[in-house]
């Protein structure tokens, strides 16, 4: 009874106190609480009647106006939090994330995040050239009199030349429904969407570099720290069985991955190993690099003969849509052995960890595949666009949509043939193999390639980064199934915070400054067809621009707009005192990352220092009271 009135009485105090506080403050004060939900729940009515009584007391000093405010105030405020609850339940695969992450712990993690970020990257370039690009067109397209096959689906040719599918089929005329009403100059529209994005891109991945570099290197025991996530990271409104043991496992991945980088063991090598060690090393870059030689000479050998046969004329004919299919398989059969072959060698050169590994062979498939990704860019740049053929930016969009379709399927034989037969064979055949590992750098280089596709294309094909969005879609849910029944967990438990900030660089440099400078060349360099697209009959596509500043030279309104052109866009002193801004802002910034860093050593270092100070005090005092309990001698 004593005890049950002493809860009672702590819990009126507490109601009292909180009653007290401001809105804000209660809030934060019940979130903070160590309880349920339920119990928080039923602590915030308890409150908010408590209110309530203190408010009806007020009545007569207060007017109608502020309590009807107030009470306003709440409800959006309750309304609000209801959403905020909701919110992450309608999250993208928020909850397959969490079981992956306890599963198989945050470097396959890494993947899964990595490939849902792409996905909601391409959901947003779709929105943006299908609202400025596509939808015009609709209105002053011309009905397609090519019939329909099927066989489209995997050429990207025949019905599909004469959609919107295209830079070909878009339309160079200025769009007016309405006599003397408002027009849409197509030129201008497709140029600076095309534009824009590019530098949308350009600010969304230095954010996410930036904001991934300060996570995981400048403090990241901030965000993982030790002690923390023994002692303070467990969610007490957590209540659901499964939820629970969801939560234990995943906490006790993290913990396994943090001991296992501090207690890293360092090998010590004689000199004979050491020697044999680098020739190894040595022979498998050797190796690695000639392969990577000789693949991009093949894909360069069938992008020639690729040519020769559009040049020719090809007839809707199978074999005809078959000899298309003949680059794409030939590059996509490339990108998805030859990984097999250097993680061959990443086993073979026995790294003592597994950072490491992945790492190199990461660089090496980088390597690879964006040395066949130039190859082919200058096969399209240089022998396309000077060949004979009537709109060279159809074919180059159709090869690259044959190239990112037939890059899809083969990721999809990747998981059956490099997963659930290898499954079968390491459990059935030769059971001393087991169960397979996931390939955390092959999978990552198949997604950096397959966007670097969509980016390069994004001229060629407005509406490719929708067909990405559907196959990484589909790629996520397979990965995550083949995962589940044909991986197991890393033999070797890792930390990897600082490998979705790899990623991201990979995508930035060499990926997405490479399709700068391909599209940089392409507008700048190349002339347009003189019978598709937008922008036929010019000298460039630039040349849209620099006509467009010429016809707003006439309206004074518009003077502004001519200035900036003159004396920032086409002016290199603005350009180089704004790259100088850039290097001091990066030197800065970097400046400040090693304070950072310098201080948090220093930090740690005085924090070790005075717990040893400490457990030395207490080992003192320890030793006093057994020196006073010991009974003294006769």
């Amino acid at each position: 009874k004593i005890l049950i009135f002493h809860g009672f009485y702590a819990e009126e105090n507490l109601v009292g106190n909180l009653a007290s506080m401001s809105i804000s403050e209660r809030i934060k004060a019940i979130q903070k609480m160590p309880a349920t939900m339920k119990k928080k729940r039923e602590i915030r009515n308890k409150v908010l009647k408590e209110v309530t009584k203190k408010s009806r007391h007020r009545s007569t000093q207060l007017s109608c106006c502020p309590q009807c405010l107030q009470g306003t105030v709440v409800s959006f405020r309750r309304f609000g939090n209801s959403l905020s609850e909701y919110f992450h339940l309608l999250q993208l695969w928020h909850k397959t994330l969490k079981i992956i992450g306890a599963k198989f712990g945050t470097s396959v993690l890494s993947y899964f995040i990595f490939l849902k970020w792409l996905l909601t990257f391409n959901i947003f370039s779709f929105l943006i050239n299908f609202s400025f690009i596509t939808i015009p067109q609709f209105l002053a397209a011309e009905p397609n009199n090519l019939s329909f096959t099927g066989l489209e689906l995997f050429t990207g040719a025949g019905y599909f030349q004469q959609t919107v599918l295209y830079y070909g089929f878009y339309t160079n005329a200025t769009i007016s429904k309405i006599e003397n009403g408002p027009s849409y100059n197509m030129q201008l529209a497709y140029f600076f969407t095309v534009g824009i994005y590019f530098v949308i891109c350009f600010l969304i991945l230095l954010f996410s570099m930036a904001k991934s570099f300060c996570r995981n290197f400048i403090n990241p025991q901030t965000y993982s720290g030790n002690a923390s996530k023994l002692l303070c990271t467990w969610d007490f409104n957590i209540t659901n069985e499964k939820a629970v043991k969801l939560k234990q496992k995943n906490l006790s991945t993290q913990i396994k991955e943090d001991l296992t980088e501090v207690n890293r063991e360092v090998l010590n090598f004689s000199v004979k190993e050491t020697v044999i060690r680098i020739i190894i090393h040595l022979a498998s870059w050797v190796a690695s690099l000639g392969t990577a030689v000789a693949a991009c000479a093949g894909v360069y050998f069938f992008s020639i003969n690729n040519l020769k046969l559009f040049v020719k004329g090809l007839k809707n004919d199978l074999e005809s849509q078959a000899a298309m299919m003949v680059l794409p398989v030939v590059a996509s059969l490339l990108n998805a052995f030859i990984p097999f072959f250097y993680s061959w060698l990443g086993h073979l050169e026995r790294f003592q960890s597994p950072g490491h590994q992945i790492y190199v062979t990461i660089t090496r498939n980088i390597i690879l595949k964006i040395s066949i990704v130039g190859i082919l860019c200058y096969y399209w740049l240089n022998i396309v666009a000077a060949s004979e053929s009537q709109c060279w930016e159809t074919l180059v969009g159709q090869d690259i949509y044959r190239l990112v379709l037939v890059d899809f399927i083969f990721c999809l034989l990747g998981s059956f043939f490099g997963e659930f037969l290898r499954r079968i064979f390491g459990t059935t055949v030769c059971v001393s193999l087991g169960l397979p590992e996931f390939d955390i750098g092959r999978n990552v280089l198949d997604l950096i390639y397959a966007q670097t596709l969509t980016w390069i294309g994004i001229l060629f094909s407005p509406l490719l980064p929708g067909i990405q969005t559907i196959t990484f879609s589909v790629v996520f849910c397979v990965k995550k199934v083949s995962l589940m029944m044909n991986c197991q967990p890393p033999r070797k438990v890792w930390r990897t915070a600082q490998m979705t900030t790899s990623f991201l660089f990979l995508l930035f440099f060499p990926s997405f400054l490479g399709v700068l400078s391909v599209i940089g060349v392409t507008v700048w360099r190349l002339k347009p067809s003189e019978e598709c697209g937008p922008f036929r009959g010019l000298s460039s596509m630039y040349a849209a621009v620099s006509e467009w500043i010429k016809i707003l030279e006439n309206y004074t309104a518009s003077k502004w707009v001519v200035w900036i052109y003159h004396n920032l866009i086409t002016s290199e002193l603005f350009f180089f005192i704004l790259s100088v801004l850039v290097l001091i802002i990066t030197y800065l910034y970097w400046q400040i990352i090693e304070g950072r860093r310098t201080m948090t050593k220093l930090l740690r270092k005085q924090i070790i220092n005075e717990g040893k100070d400490k457990m030395f005090l207490l080992e003192k005092l320890r030793a006093l009271q057994r020196a006073k309990q010991t009974p003294s001698a006769p």
